[in-house]
């Protein structure tokens, strides 16, 4: 079952209080006004990735997110075709309607959220796992082997 990680908030259930903290930590990190554009930058972003994530690395990141946050990431069927970095932040931007540049903030404030709950192991398995240009969006450098 796929569901829409855009339904409006007043038809929700109360949130949990690890899902609040996520919240509270992705509202400082992207300086948004209100815990609402947070929640739907969260809700945007995590449904991008869990169409990217497969494997153990997507069941290992959904243990340690708060239950709302996991839900979002696993509701979601991943693609037949991973997309790089920019082209992720290029797809929300379209499902959104908001810019690149705006799509590209959330997307680094809610993973800054994503990597403080999965710590550095697992965002080192996941960045393993995807295509190039995730790096920048987790704020790391984008490391290549020497030739």
């Amino acid at each position: 079952m796929i569901t829409d990680a855009r339904a409006p908030l007043e038809h929700q259930q109360p949130y949990g209080t690890a899902y609040r903290q996520m919240l509270e930590k992705v509202r400082y990190e992207g300086a948004y006004p209100t815990r609402e554009k947070a929640d739907e930058a969260v809700r945007l972003v995590l449904s991008g990735l869990g169409r990217q994530l497969t494997g153990e690395e997507r069941v290992d990141l959904a243990s340690r997110l708060p239950l709302e946050a996991a839900r979002l990431l696993t509701a979601q069927v991943p693609d037949l075709q991973p997309l790089t970095g920019w082209a992720f932040v290029k797809d929300l931007a379209a499902r959104s309607g908001a810019s690149l540049a705006t799509t590209r903030w959330d997307t680094g404030s809610v993973f800054s959220a994503v990597a403080a709950c999965a710590g550095p192991d697992l965002i080192t398995r996941i960045l393993r796992q995807l295509p190039t240009g995730y790096a920048l969006l987790f704020g790391q450098a984008e490391l290549k082997p020497a030739a």
